[in-house]
């Protein structure tokens, strides 16, 4: 593994849908974090947080503006290179966890290293420690629908993270969970990202999730400003 320091650095990000007179959701938006750094962005519905975080991870690309992980700027990489980009240096969690439900949870966690190259083989051994990580070491063989609702989102956690990605983006990863169990889910991200200095970002509706990151933001009106 590299020992070069990989920060986020995203410059002058605009996006509108919908042509010329269509609707921009982000206006000339930057953001830095080094590596290790975590961060919540915040905001009304539909203001573009989803946006942002797509455009971050290689999703969605923007209208202008740039992203630089590292080394790596993903917007530069032909459609191969953004593919790999995606699933080797950013993992994803979403609200909704996306299990596959006929496959059990270590297989689950397992997914994205079937893409590309191989490796040693260590990939299970590291997808069972993640699992233990995330409290889930007595349910590696059941599948989706016998876990409940934070338990599913820690399945997505441990498989966001199997590629030992650089950038860590979790799109209102606890909106689906009781108020306890969004507490333990965001402690938990909080926890991971802190032990593997993984760059973490996460969008949120709620204070008092966001107040568990070390940096808070709020995108309003296409801009993102440092928040309470």
């Amino acid at each position: 593994m590299t020992t070069a320091t990989i920060d986020l650095v995203a410059e002058n990000i605009s996006k509108r849908y919908g042509g010329a007179n269509g609707v921009e959701v982000l206006t000339r938006v930057s953001l830095s974090l080094d590596a290790g750094a975590s961060a919540a962005i915040m905001g009304p519905s539909g203001c573009g947080k989803s946006t942002l975080l797509n455009i971050l991870g290689g999703l969605e690309s923007p209208d202008s503006g740039s992203v630089r992980l590292g080394a790596d700027e993903p917007f530069k990489l032909d459609e191969r290179g953004l593919a790999r980009f995606r699933n080797r240096r950013v993992g994803f969690v979403f609200q909704e966890h996306h299990l596959l439900p006929q496959c059990s949870v270590l297989e689950n966690v397992l997914v994205p290293t079937l893409v590309g190259e191989s490796d040693d083989g260590s990939v299970q051994s590291r997808g069972t420690a993640l699992l233990e990580r995330v409290g889930l070491k007595d349910r590696m063989s059941h599948r989706p629908g016998e876990l409940s609702g934070g338990e599913r989102q820690r399945v997505a956690i441990a498989r966001a993270l199997i590629n030992e990605p650089a950038l860590l983006l979790a799109d209102e990863p606890t909106g689906n969970l009781d108020e306890a169990t969004a507490h333990r889910v965001a402690d938990l991200l909080r926890e991971i990202q802190s032990d593997t200095k993984t760059i973490l970002v996460v969008v949120t509706h709620s204070a008092e999730i966001a107040g568990r990151f070390e940096r808070r933001l709020s995108l309003a009106g296409g801009v993102l400003q440092a928040g309470a």
